[in-house]
């Protein structure tokens, strides 16, 4: 089999910082950028890999979740408790620190663990975790 990852979900709550976020701090290419009923959903992706793209999704945009699942929904984002995304760098100290100076919320700073990885995370601004490892 020939398999790879073509698209993953984030959401977000506020399109604007959300493209901000992505686009300008971390640097990644806005793919495509749609409204549709007062909703947006912006695909985004690292520069040189346009097999690899993240959707930025309206949080509870499916028409099959409850009222009560979308408050749960809500809720968990605000706590920063219900998606997060795992990334790699060759350089995370200056990722860190360039991520840091453009303001990114620090939930982690760079840390050895005794499991064998290096990593440090922060929150985007919907709450989502985004954990980033050193490449080795």
């Amino acid at each position: 089999m020939d398999i790879s990852i073509h698209q993953t979900f984030l959401p977000q709550d506020d399109p604007d910082a959300a493209l901000a976020f992505y686009r300008d701090t971390l640097g990644f290419e806005v793919r495509n950028d749609v409204g549709y009923e007062g909703m947006r959903w912006i695909t985004v992706g690292p520069a040189g890999q346009p097999g690899t793209s993240i959707v930025l999704h309206p949080p509870a945009a499916d028409p099959g979740v409850t009222d009560e699942e979308r408050r749960t929904i809500t809720e968990m984002m605000a706590k920063g408790t219900y998606a997060a995304i795992n990334l790699a760098t060759k350089d995370l100290d200056g990722t860190f620190d360039e991520l840091q100076a453009g303001g990114a919320e620090v939930v982690q700073e760079p840390t050895e663990h005794p499991y064998g990885v290096r990593d440090c995370a922060f929150r985007d601004p919907a709450g989502n975790l985004i954990r980033i490892q050193q490449l080795r």
